[in-house]
């Protein structure tokens, strides 16, 4: 009842102050100006002075806008200049996970692949299998299981670079959440294009799927291509050189959205693509590191804003609980299954299963796409992949922290001595698991 007056207020207040803004400018502008200003200054001060990792407060600051009732242009299901933010948020960071991934890796440890297919196959069938015994159809089982295959490569890079860390468990566990996230994404886009079939299963996607997947390769070549060519004439740590590559990949997002491709999956192939075409390290420019942190914070405030919309439930409640649960399981149990000859030992393979906890903008982009398809059934499976999503961003992110703090690969300690101020992570060189540790 407090939340529907409050709610009301805030309409009337901007009905009032919507005739005094100019057109120019509009309230939205304002509204995302303030809350993005709000957001950097809280994440700083959580993380000074409780050594939780940034994007706990860039959700928190979400969350309680979106509580409050605050949508502006996080209209759901996103649609337009949204939906294309999340997308291009997703882009720039699946790209420098790409970028990140040897494929001749994969040759000299193929365990590793095998690490990742059983991870992310025996949390499906876990996650489809507990919300099925807990009466949901498959229709809605399915889809929901999809979503909790992909970890956040988003996330567990923000947690990584503001925990200072580094080594095998953060390298395998970075690697493992970008495959997971290969896989719901061409499966999960394909899926949502065929929502409106009465019975859909899993293995009825696999033409759609294999289509979306060599549309984003093309995609995703023509961008690595692209880049190639431009990286031989200009110097990677240019300005000029930084404002290419994010028109590059705003571009190639757009392009392959246009040809029924998936925009993440394609720049997520196109770094991929251009590790194996340049396999040097080549450093990550600052220019490009400041404007994919205004993005990607952007992104985080955006996804918990649109998710603290939904309303919960106690049925919802024990529906998330239990796809939390299981999920969580099947991540540590599906490492620790082809963890024999992987490189790394168990107790490590503990830590990674738990730093794959974080769910975020990817899970929430294929949320989007099955609600574009309207229906029961897709109003059912938002109703539980929002709250979903909103609770791992926040507890996956906490989760993934203390994972890599007892891996003990952490550079900083988990808060700072009194009197010592820590200093800001700065853009690193894209180094891969095979240039450092040879895992």
């Amino acid at each position: 009842m407090g939340r529907r007056l409050f709610v009301a207020l805030m309409n009337d207040l901007v009905t009032l102050w919507i005739e005094w803004l100019r057109p120019s400018t509009g309230l939205a502008t304002v509204q995302w100006s303030l809350l993005l200003a709000a957001a950097s200054l809280i994440a700083y001060l959580l993380h000074r002075g409780t050594g939780l990792p940034k994007v706990v407060g860039y959700a928190l600051v979400g969350s309680v806008a979106g509580f409050a009732g605050f949508g502006g242009t996080a209209v759901w299901p996103l649609r337009g200049n949204s939906l294309f933010i999340l997308e291009l948020g997703i882009a720039v960071v699946l790209f420098e996970a790409g970028a990140r991934v040897p494929l001749r890796w994969f040759r000299h440890n193929p365990m590793v692949l095998v690490q990742s297919l059983a991870e992310s196959a025996l949390t499906y069938v876990a996650v489809a299998a507990t919300l099925r015994w807990m009466g949901l159809s498959p229709a809605v089982a399915g889809p929901l299981a999809l979503m909790a295959m992909a970890a956040s490569p988003a996330v567990l890079a923000r947690v990584a670079a503001d925990a200072g860390a580094s080594g095998p468990v953060t390298d395998r566990a970075m690697v493992l959440a970008t495959l997971g996230t290969l896989y719901a994404l061409a499966i999960g886009t394909a899926q949502a294009e065929l929502q409106s079939r009465e019975e859909l299963r899993l293995l009825a996607t696999a033409g759609p799927a294999a289509m979306v997947l060599v549309l984003s390769v093309i995609v995703g070549g023509l961008l690595a291509l692209c880049l190639r060519l431009a990286l031989k004439v200009m110097s990677p740590v240019s300005e000029n050189t930084s404002i290419l590559l994010l028109a590059l990949i705003a571009a190639a997002a757009g392009f392959a959205s246009h040809l029924g491709g998936s925009a993440p999956l394609a720049a997520l192939v196109g770094g991929m693509l251009l590790k194996q075409f340049a396999p040097r390290p080549w450093s990550w420019p600052r220019q490009l590191g400041t404007a994919a942190s205004l993005l990607t914070m952007l992104m985080f405030v955006l996804v918990s804003v649109v998710t603290a919309q939904v309303d919960w439930t106690w049925p919802v409640a024990l529906l998330v609980l239990a796809l939390v649960g299981a999920r969580a399981l099947a991540k540590i149990a599906g490492v620790a299954v082809a963890n024999v000859g992987s490189g790394v030992s168990w107790r490590q393979a503990l830590w990674v299963g738990c730093a794959l906890s974080p769910m975020s903008s990817v899970a929430l982009l294929i949320a989007s796409q099955y609600a574009q398809a309207g229906g029961p059934v897709a109003r059912r499976i938002t109703g539980i992949a929002l709250p979903t999503i909103l609770v791992m961003e926040l507890l996956g992110a906490v989760v993934a922290t203390i994972a890599l703090h007892r891996a003990r690969e952490t550079s900083r300690p988990w808060l700072p001595r009194r009197g010592h101020r820590q200093p800001e992570p700065v853009a690193a060189p894209l180094q891969t698991p095979g240039d450092e540790h040879g895992a």
